[in-house]
């Protein structure tokens, strides 16, 4: 068997590899989703405050330090070394490490409420991505067709059917069509930009993605919605979890009121005739009389109570958003089927009738004109019409609190 030449093989495998290359950057929704979960620089940030929750929760536990103390006098005893060690009572040390877990778990819920929110941002660039692509194929198909009637107007005109004014408004639409078809091109390279930027991709390379504007979620019933709102979305997620701080640090509060006990323990030295070391031990506390907490476990019930109260209006609020997206999905999900079921099709049809009277003589070219600028504004909202439906569902997936895929 003849084995390949090093250079034929060296330019297969370059081939094999840039075609696995391809491949791999072919991103559908969940793919794009997961990418920017894993990568997206905001995010990877925002997941930094899990190691300050984690260094506060080992700051709450640490024990007090002793203090060594020595002393010299000319009296007796000369000199003295004594140990001093703070003792907590009531659990104190307990109620700091349970308040530090509740903070670790608010940070954990804000990266989770991040998460969501780059999802929310993700899907809408994802499919912005993918409307600026349509729009640019649209808008190819629209300069096409502008320079094929240019062409027929030309052969109208040479066989002496029509006036030249006609050949100049035809132009004139071929320009236009040619102007709006490099202004989208430009916006498709916004557009995907954008998109890398979430992704932490490079920002400059065009991305390969793979989807469907037509291809619309379908969304649960209002009532499960609203279900699982009052329990994931981001405001009541967040309120709820600020209680179970402020719980915690009621219960510290209430703690703190238990004086610490100060055991000393040391030496007398040099204290002739009497002894050379003696034994020294005493016990300090301190003593409630003035301020034994009520101030902080005041004002620590006083937000308690707050935060029922803010519950209690978020998950209203809650509620009343998820309603207001849901109606707003489905009114834009019907929008949609319109366009893509009657408005489409008929105003297509009304072109080719238009073209079809203008070959053959029976209307002029401005009837002409005014059909396929219709035609392109009417496809132009259908694709508007589609990406709004995505976008919605992306706002109802950020209130809901959860992903429906």
């Amino acid at each position: 068997m003849r084995s390949l030449p090093r250079s034929r093989l060296t330019v297969c495998l370059l081939l094999i590899s840039a075609a696995a290359y391809s491949q791999e950057q072919t991103l559908d929704l969940k793919q794009t989703l997961a990418v920017a979960e894993a990568s997206n620089l905001e995010l990877r940030a925002a997941r930094q405050q899990r190691a300050v929750a984690l260094a506060g929760l080992k700051i709450a536990g640490q024990l007090p330090n002793p203090t060594i103390s020595f002393a010299g006098a000319r009296d007796l005893p000369h000199e003295s070394l004594l140990w001093d060690q703070p003792i907590e009572l009531g659990g104190k040390r307990g109620r700091r490490k349970a308040v530090a877990e509740e903070e670790q778990k608010a940070a954990e819920n804000d990266i989770t409420i991040f998460s969501r929110q780059l999802r929310h941002r993700t899907r809408e660039a994802f499919y912005h991505a993918l409307l600026s692509r349509e729009q640019t194929r649209q808008s190819k198909a629209a300069l096409d067709l502008a320079v094929k009637i240019h062409d027929v107007v030309q052969q109208r005109f040479d066989a002496g059917d029509v006036a030249q004014i006609e050949v100049i408004q035809a132009e004139v639409e071929a320009a236009r069509a040619t102007t709006d078809y490099e202004t989208i091109v430009q916006a498709e390279k916004i557009a995907d930009a954008q998109l890398a930027a979430l992704l932490n991709r490079s920002l400059d390379q065009r991305l390969n993605i793979d989807g469907r504007l037509e291809t619309l979620p379908k969304a649960d019933t209002l009532q499960s919605l609203t279900e699982i709102a009052l329990r994931s979305n981001a405001d009541v997620l967040r309120t709820t979890q600020e209680m179970q701080i402020e719980q915690r640090r009621l219960e510290l509060a209430k703690a703190l009121r238990i004086p610490n006990v100060d055991l000393q323990a040391g030496v007398d030295l040099n204290a002739p005739p009497d002894f050379k070391v003696g034994p020294r031990g005493q016990i300090a506390v301190a003593l409630p009389l003035f301020s034994h907490g009520q101030g902080e476990i005041a004002q620590s019930s006083a937000r308690l109570e707050l935060f029922r109260l803010a519950l209690q209006a978020q998950k209203n609020n809650a509620s009343v958003q998820v309603i207001a997206a849901y109606y707003d999905y489905l009114a834009k999900v019907r929008q949609a089927g319109q366009f893509g079921e009657q408005i489409v099709p008929k105003t297509e049809k009304l072109e080719a009738m238009a073209e079809d009277s203008y070959r053959s003589g029976k209307s002029n070219l401005l009837v002409l004109i005014d059909a396929q600028r219709r035609l392109n504004e009417t496809r132009k909202a259908y694709l508007d019409s589609l990406f709004a439906a995505q976008s919605s569902f992306a706002g109802l997936e950020e209130v809901v609190g959860t992903s429906f895929e």
